[in-house]
């Protein structure tokens, strides 16, 4: 019994990746689980089940109180290997990107962002919140981290007029030499879910990023929460005679 139940779990989560592949569209409302137990001919809980893993692959995605929709897993989702553009990437898969600036503030760094940004500890450093949308779709939080000293005269009015990269470079003259990424998987709690627009508890991707100027001194150093269903990583492996 419990093998025909593990091979009609198994089944449905093929039959309705194939359907989400062929028939469907990024953010298409899939049918509710009464509505796809009579469809597929199988009990609730196997629905259920078959939805959670495929919520796990990355096909689908929940609004809680609006249903089940299809996740943009195909090259409509932004891949994040390597240095990236956010505005770039959108515009490069048809997007309209879009930046929202929540906070701006000076405020004196702990140990860990003194640590961090090759500062000491109770130095001004600019710590600005942005949430970052595509088409509408908040997609990504990012808190952003930079020492004062070198940017004291940012505003949040210039953030508005120019991409922060675009300023390092017009504004400060600061080039930029490499950034290093790490990413790990995650979940989205309390006011980060609201702003990202899903449910609490929801998959996310987290990024920590340091960028090094031509100096090799750290000059951004940014934390941010992306959606998991918007967002995918992928990494080359080339084979070394």
């Amino acid at each position: 019994m419990e093998e025909k139940k593990q091979s009609l779990y198994g089944k449905l989560v093929d039959t309705l990746r194939e359907t989400i592949k062929t028939e469907m569209k990024p953010h298409d409302l899939l049918p509710s689980e009464r509505d796809l137990s009579e469809i597929h001919g199988v009990s609730r809980t196997t629905v259920r089940l078959a939805l959670q893993e495929l919520e796990h692959l990355g096909y689908i995605y929940k609004k809680h109180g609006k249903g089940t929709f299809v996740s943009s897993v195909s090259d409509s989702v932004m891949n994040l290997s390597g240095a990236y553009s956010f505005t770039e990437q959108m515009k490069s898969l048809g997007r309209i990107p879009q930046t929202k600036t929540l906070s701006f503030e000076v405020v004196s760094a702990n140990q860990y962002f003194a640590d961090r940004l090759g500062v000491h500890k109770g130095v001004k450093i600019i710590k600005i919140k942005r949430l970052r949308l595509a088409d509408g779709q908040p997609m990504m939080l990012e808190r952003t981290y930079l020492p004062q000293i070198k940017f004291a005269s940012l505003t949040e009015e210039k953030l508005d007029l120019k991409s922060l990269y675009d300023l390092f470079l017009s504004e400060y003259g600061e080039v930029i030499k490499y950034a290093e990424e790490e990413f790990y998987a995650s979940i989205v709690n309390g006011k980060d879910a609201e702003w990202l627009d899903v449910p609490t508890g929801s998959p996310a991707l987290n990024l920590i990023r340091e960028t090094y100027n031509t100096n090799n001194e750290v000059i951004e150093y940014t934390l941010s929460v992306a959606r998991a269903d918007q967002f995918r990583y992928k990494i080359l492996h080339n084979r070394i005679p």
